[in-house]
């Protein structure tokens, strides 16, 4: 495929390319309505469009590319920092399992768990956002400190989060396994702490997971011994169990105890 069939898109239906020529063809119109008149009043363009590289001549134009680098490299990166060391991990598996229990399907959806665990994690996260503005963000802005300094201040803090929610047998294998000697556990480095943090984190999400299953597994049981004495066998066991799993998660209610289980299970 050439650069033009791959632009203007030559391989695809005619309608497709019919409206590809038509925003390309606006798109021109209107650039050159702009350029007449900015020649005609005097003004300038609000915007420049640029298809190659100017070399920077003043450092501070160079020094804001570097930041405008680093914010997209940023963002690229947030979602395996929301998913790797923040957590989010715990909330949204605990918050899975209780779906499975239920035995439910879609009910809440993955967008409702997502979003919950999301706003959950920032919830949990907030102290140690705080600590990263004011330790790194803030004197950088100022020019206190400079841009390594920054970063590991940031990963001093985070750093302290996930060691708090590590298992030391956890920390203990990736040690071993990268041959570190060091005396003090924030002296890690991230590749050392992030893998021992997630293990953690997966170990205490399946174990209150499996608390979570143990009442509605009972639920399961009984219905279906109950099913089989009244000699009712071709009825599902699900069919009856799940209004009774729904009521009982609705009475002592569940969501609240679930939120604050996880909550508390961050507090130490």
């Amino acid at each position: 495929m050439s650069r033009l069939d791959f632009i203007f898109g030559s391989k695809q239906s005619p309608g497709t390319r019919f409206v590809r020529w038509i925003l390309i063809t606006f798109f021109c119109l209107g650039a050159m309505q702009l350029q007449t008149e900015a020649q005609t009043t005097g003004g300038a363009l609000p915007f420049s469009l640029n298809l190659g590289f100017n070399p920077a001549g003043d450092p501070a134009e160079v020094d804001t590319g570097i930041q405008i680098l680093f914010v997209i490299t940023l963002l690229a990166l947030t979602p395996s920092i929301v998913l790797l060391m923040t957590s989010f991990t715990r909330i949204v598996i605990v918050l899975s399992f209780i779906r499975s229990a239920l035995s439910l399907q879609g009910a809440p959806s993955n967008q409702i768990i997502i979003g919950l665990a999301f706003f959950m994690s920032l919830f949990v996260m907030a102290p140690t956002w705080a600590k990263i503005q004011t330790t790194a963000v803030d004197p950088y802005s100022a020019e206190q400190i400079t841009g390594p300094e920054a970063l590991d201040n940031a990963s001093t803090a985070i750093k302290e989060f996930m060691l708090k929610q590590t298992r030391p047998q956890d920390m203990e294998l990736f040690v071993t396994m990268a041959r570190i000697q060091t005396s003090s556990a924030m002296q890690l480095p991230l590749n050392v702490v992030i893998p021992a943090f997630i293990l953690s984190e997966l170990k205490t999400a399946f174990q209150i997971g499996f608390l979570i299953f143990m009442p509605f597994i009972m639920i399961d049981l009984i219905v279906a011994t109950v099913l089989m004495g009244m000699g009712m066998m071709m009825m599902p066991p699900v069919t009856i169990s799940l209004p009774l799993k729904i009521l009982l998660f609705v009475l002592v209610d569940g969501w609240n105890l679930i939120v604050q289980s996880l909550l508390e299970s961050f507090a130490t």
